[in-house]
C-alpha cells in the first residue's frame, strides 16, 4: 500500500466519519433536541396564550368596572335629584305649616286684642259711671228740693225715651 492509498483511505475514513458524525448529529437532533425545542415552543405558546387570556380577562374586568362606575354615577345623580326633590318638598311643607301657624297666631292675637279693648272699654265705662255717680252724690248733697225734683224728672224722662 502506498502513501497515496493511505491518504485516500484516511480521506475516505474522514469522509465516512464525518458522514457518520453528521448522521449521529441528525439522529440526536431529531431524538433529543427537536422534542425539546417543540416542547419549549409549546410551553412559550401556552405562556403567551395564558398572558393573552389574562389580558383579555383584565380588559373584560375593566369594562365591567367602568360600567359599574357609570351605574354608580347614575345612581348618585338619581339620589341627588331625589334628595333635592325631598328637600324642596320638606321646605314647602315647613313653610306652609309655619304660614298656617303664623296666621292662626295672628287670628288669636287679634281676638285677644279685641277682648282686651272690650275689657278696657268696660273698665273705662265703669270708671266713668263711678266718677259720675260720685260727682252726682257730692252735688246732690248741695242741691235744694226743687232742683233735685227737676233733675230726677229729667233723668226719668231720658230713661223712658231710651227704653222706647
Amino acid at each position: 500500500m502506498t502513501d497515496s492509498s493511505y491518504e485516500a483511505l484516511a480521506t475516505g475514513s474522514q469522509v465516512v466519519a464525518s458522514a457518520l458524525f453528521i448522521i449521529a448529529l441528525v439522529i440526536l437532533w431529531r431524538k433529543y433536541l427537536t422534542p425539546a425545542v417543540l416542547a419549549s415552543q409549546a410551553r412559550k405558546n401556552a405562556e403567551l396564550a395564558d398572558a393573552e387570556a389574562r389580558r383579555d380577562a383584565a380588559r373584560a374586568e375593566t369594562t365591567v368596572a367602568q360600567a359599574e362606575v357609570l351605574k354608580a354615577d347614575d345612581d348618585a345623580r338619581v339620589i341627588r335629584a331625589r334628595a333635592q326633590t325631598d328637600a324642596t318638598r320638606t321646605r314647602e311643607k315647613i313653610l306652609a305649616e309655619a304660614t298656617s301657624e303664623a296666621e292662626r297666631l295672628a287670628r288669636n292675637a287679634d281676638g285677644e286684642l279685641e277682648r282686651g279693648r272690650s275689657a278696657a272699654r268696660d273698665r273705662l265705662r265703669t270708671d266713668l259711671l263711678e266718677k259720675a255717680m260720685q260727682i252726682a252724690r257730692e252735688a246732690s248733697a248741695h242741691l235744694d228740693e226743687a232742683t233735685n225734683r227737676r233733675l230726677v224728672g229729667e233723668a226719668v224722662d231720658t230713661a223712658e225715651r231710651g227704653n222706647a
